[in-house]
């Protein structure tokens, strides 16, 4: 059983949202903290009951906010305001992303400046324990005023209404908790919009993508230092002083990372005398400042990341005994990073097709390859499409690195009239981390196979396990089959990040 992650009001981290999302860790709620909520809620109730208006405790919402809701009525206000708002269309979410969204829909409101009770977050911390995954359409939000059609379908699980997903069936809420034991809260007021009106989709998909992309960059550089062999490049170009020179702390540790796993190479030191080629290509030689500012790009993103995980994003926010309407919700300050992403996820993938193509050119006497890595050119087509599909790849991802942000429509009549759409970039990102999984698969794939045309010269020790990982997988081309499978299993490699031991642990450090 995974450590339990305790919501004390503190921020979370990446690892606790990945461990809570993926890999079912249980969430412990603190007493001094539930204490804490109670106290504040007892503070809205005051201000609740003071005869002033307040949004979204006695008045409508969004563009309907000087609409007066009487007394006898907010609990019914907070009921139609989740029924309404569950608008969305399109495929469900992950349940991943759907336990990440709750993990930090709890850690937020525990700080107590959403004024709800302790039983709201009991419910939602039940609903994780019992692994209810409510079913939520992934396209509805804006990511302005909260992820509120996403977060509309949570809020109707925790109601008992709606459906959630459970033994891969959809199926009403109220027979999923029947069958679990756990049980829906009645919301009093405030607590509907509290439970909405926050970036929690938004703050799970870029932990989660943050978390893919650390092992994204784990399989990339032992990918392309297994290349650098694979094409009896130099390694020239990893000189400590050179890399320094550049002034840049990424370049460094990625000139560090690819030394390191080329050490003890027998292949880098057999064409050094008489080698005719002067300098190998940029996919090659360049590998350092591209990879290197891929990490840095990457760091800039976990930093937003980190930051929205110990934010409060409802509102209005209570602030001693005074209820404040603010714009925390709006999403630009994770949505920008999250259009950002797929920047440096692109990078990678493509200069890592460009290696895949050099390797299958069969151009280059000196590198000892034959052309498409085939057994008998022109009778075999060897790896030929591998780079086809590469390709493809890449180009999906350069039409998804458009940002999102960027695109506004306004809504609510126009109150909501500058919207963030960090969910769109989110999503984005996340395809492309995908596309750029199987390209570095592919490119791992050809690698291992022109590594086999210099035995019985070894590479360096890491890359010789990492070419022992591949063959635990995937068999040498002996003659032409199916490369579908084997990329298949290489990136399902990647996505366990099995190439991690292989590299620095902490790569942003």
């Amino acid at each position: 059983m995974p450590n339990p992650i305790k919501i004390d009001g503190s921020p979370l981290t990446i690892h606790e949202v990945a461990a809570a999302a993926r890999g079912k860790a249980p969430v412990q709620l603190d007493q001094t903290m539930l204490a804490r909520i109670s106290t504040a809620r007892k503070q809205l109730e005051r201000i609740a009951t003071d005869g002033d208006p307040h949004y979204g405790v006695n008045t409508g919402f969004g563009s309907l906010s000087r609409h007066r809701v009487d007394d006898d009525h907010l609990r019914e206000l907070q009921i139609n305001l989740i029924r309404s708002h569950a608008a969305g269309v399109d495929d469900f979410l992950p349940e991943e992303t759907v336990r990440g969204m709750m993990l930090i829909l709890a850690a937020s409101l525990s700080r107590g400046l959403s004024g709800v009770r302790p039983e709201l977050i009991e419910c939602i911390a039940s609903f994780l324990n019992a692994g209810v995954c409510p079913a939520i359409p992934a396209i509805g939000s804006v990511g302005a005023s909260g992820d509120l059609a996403p977060l509309a379908h949570l809020a109707l699980a925790f109601i008992g209404e709606g459906k959630c997903i459970h033994s891969g069936e959809v199926i009403p809420t109220e027979d999923v908790l029947s069958k679990v034991g756990a049980k829906p809260v009645q919301l009093e007021a405030k607590e509907g919009l509290a439970l909405i009106n926050g970036t929690h989709l938004m703050a799970a998909q870029a932990a989660l993508a943050i978390a893919d992309s650390d092992r994204l960059l784990h399989s990339a550089l032992v990918a392309g230092a297994m290349s650098i062999d694979a094409c009896k490049a130099t390694d020239s170009f990893l000189d400590p002083t050179v890399a320094e020179a550049r002034c840049h702390t990424g370049v460094t540790l990625a000139a560090r990372q690819l030394r390191d796993l080329l050490a003890g190479s027998q292949i880098l030191p057999s064409h050094r005398i008489n080698d005719p080629r002067v300098q190998d290509p940029y996919s090659l030689r360049c590998q350092a400042p591209v990879i290197g500012a891929a990490i840095g790009a990457i760091d800039y993103v976990r930093n937003a990341a980190n930051q929205e995980l110990g934010a409060v994003t409802d509102n209005p926010l209570l602030v001693g005994d005074k209820l404040v309407s603010a714009g925390n919700f709006h999403g630009m300050p994770i949505a920008l990073p999250l259009d950002h992403l797929a920047l440096p996820i692109a990078h990678l993938a493509g200069m890592s097709e460009r290696r895949v193509f050099f390797m299958l050119s069969g151009h280059d006497k000196e590198s000892g390859l034959s052309p498409y890595l085939a057994t008998r050119p022109g009778l075999s087509s060897g790896l030929m499409i591998a780079q086809y599909t590469a390709a493809a790849c890449c180009n999906e991802i350069i039409g998804l690195c458009t940002p999102a942000t960027v695109s506004n429509i306004s809504t609510s009549a126009g109150i909501e009239d500058y919207n963030s759409f960090g969910p769109r970039a989110a999503a984005k990102a996340r395809r492309v981390i995908e596309l750029a999984e199987h390209v570095i698969a592919i490119e791992l794939l050809c690698a291992a196979e022109a590594i086999e045309h210099h035995r019985p010269l070894k590479s360096g020790d890491k890359l010789e396990r990492a070419h022992e990982l591949i063959r635990s997988r995937v068999g040498r081309l002996e003659v032409d089959r199916p490369p579908a499978p084997d990329i298949a299993e290489i990136t399902d490699l990647i996505r366990s990040d099995a190439f991690a031991g292989l590299t620095e642990p902490n790569l942003q450090d």
